[in-house]
């Protein structure tokens, strides 16, 4: 399975999204063939290898051999995708993308959805990216927070704040980055990809860069206006190697009771995180506080993430990637005149390196029987010691 990271670091449009996949490897004939089957006006796709700001990349420009009949309706062009032979896949992505556009439009114009105009551009931008997804057999998507730009530009309707009020309508709930530059960064279109094909917004890490594709939009910037499309994969631990990749998520407080870091603590494990714990710490005007770190896995850092932001009085969540060295554990059970008493044991390639009896077992002997945990650990720890030795 391919999945797909769009770095919106500077934005996202239509042109560019289409351009950054073809640059990745998609097949612009295979393209522009499913596209010459539509009933559209004829057309016609150039591919262009450019340099935007030292950064080589390709650029797409769209022509059309007549200026009548630019644009087509939403009920059009939904019946122009489904009457037509387009991959499954393209077919029910290009809808999404223009059902999301049009309810967007649709509102903020007070008309029906299916009654929103598209110009051919637009749709030949984003039937086209969706046949780009399937040349290069993307299962999914994920991407990076997006800027917008700010400022304002001059419309057909007048003077409109940036981004416009479709473009913003598109990025509700989609995570925002900071860019200060006063342009349009992402574009209606561009907005309605993002809302529609992405899974998740996520940072790149826990993630191998297979790939890398460049898509240079039309406007000059002191930027690189371009947006990268990457192949990504999850890393993989080699089976033969001990050490691991891990998050560590650290947060630190100076107003919350024992209590609530307890009910933390439990939430944060229970979710799955790999060690939790406290520590004393000084804050600013000699505040004591406490500094809460995280173990967690790549997969579960975003969950427990969520809960620390919850169930915490904390402003924001640090998050770093380390690796560590694990031994592997295993357990054996020794019998013992107070019962089964579990014991675990830190092996290196099978040679074990340190072992200890379960607490919990220990405890429970303990109890039952009136002794002190001593003895029965230390008798515990005797018999596993003499099994070691006989192996």
């Amino acid at each position: 399975m391919k999945t797909l990271f769009l770095d919106c670091t500077f934005g996202i449009a239509g042109d560019r999204a289409l351009a950054a996949l073809i640059d990745l490897g998609a097949d612009i004939s295979y393209i522009v063939d499913q596209l010459r089957k539509l009933p559209i006006e004829p057309f016609g796709i150039e591919v262009h290898n450019i340099t935007n700001q030292g950064i080589a990349a390709k650029k797409i420009s769209i022509f059309y051999q007549s200026e009548k009949n630019q644009h087509q309706s939403t009920h059009e062009i939904s019946k122009i995708i489904a009457e037509n032979e387009l991959p499954v896949k393209t077919k029910e992505r290009s809808l999404a993308i223009f059902h999301e556009f049009a309810n967007a439009k649709g509102k903020l114009n007070g008309i029906d959805s299916n009654e929103v105009y598209f110009e051919i551009a637009s749709i030949i931008e984003i039937i086209g990216f969706c046949l780009a997804l399937e040349s290069l057999k993307i299962e999914e998507i994920f991407a990076s927070p997006v800027p917008a730009g700010f400022g304002h530009k001059m419309t057909a309707h007048g003077l409109y704040p940036i981004p416009s009020p479709v473009t913003l309508e598109l990025l509700k709930g989609i995570p925002l980055a900071e860019l200060n530059v006063q342009r349009e960064l992402t574009t209606p279109t561009g907005a309605a990809i993002l809302r529609s094909l992405v899974k998740k917004f996520i940072p790149i890490g826990g993630h191998v860069v297979d790939k890398i594709g460049y898509g240079a939009g039309e406007t000059d910037f002191d930027h690189p206006n371009v947006l990268r499309a990457l192949f990504i994969s999850p890393i993989k631990q080699d089976p033969n190697q001990e050490r691991e990749s891990i998050y560590i998520l650290e947060a630190q407080l100076d107003d919350m009771t024992g209590e609530g870091l307890g009910f933390a603590m439990e939430r944060l494990l229970a979710e799955g995180a790999l060690d939790v714990f406290y520590t004393p710490v000084y804050m600013k005007k000699n505040r004591p506080g406490t500094l809460v770190t995280v173990l967690v896995s790549l997969n579960l850092a975003d969950r427990c993430e969520q809960i620390l932001l919850e169930e915490t009085t904390t402003l924001g969540v640090r998050r770093s990637m380390w690796s560590r060295n694990i031994l592997d554990r295993r357990f054996i059970e020794v019998e013992t005149p107070y019962g089964h008493i579990k014991v675990k044991q830190a092996c290196k390639r099978n040679k074990i390196l340190h072992q200890a009896p379960e607490y919990e077992d220990v405890a429970r002997a303990a109890r039952e029987h009136k002794v002190p945990f001593q003895t029965v650990y230390q008798y515990a720890m005797k018999l596993a010691m003499n099994e070691q030795m006989g192996d």
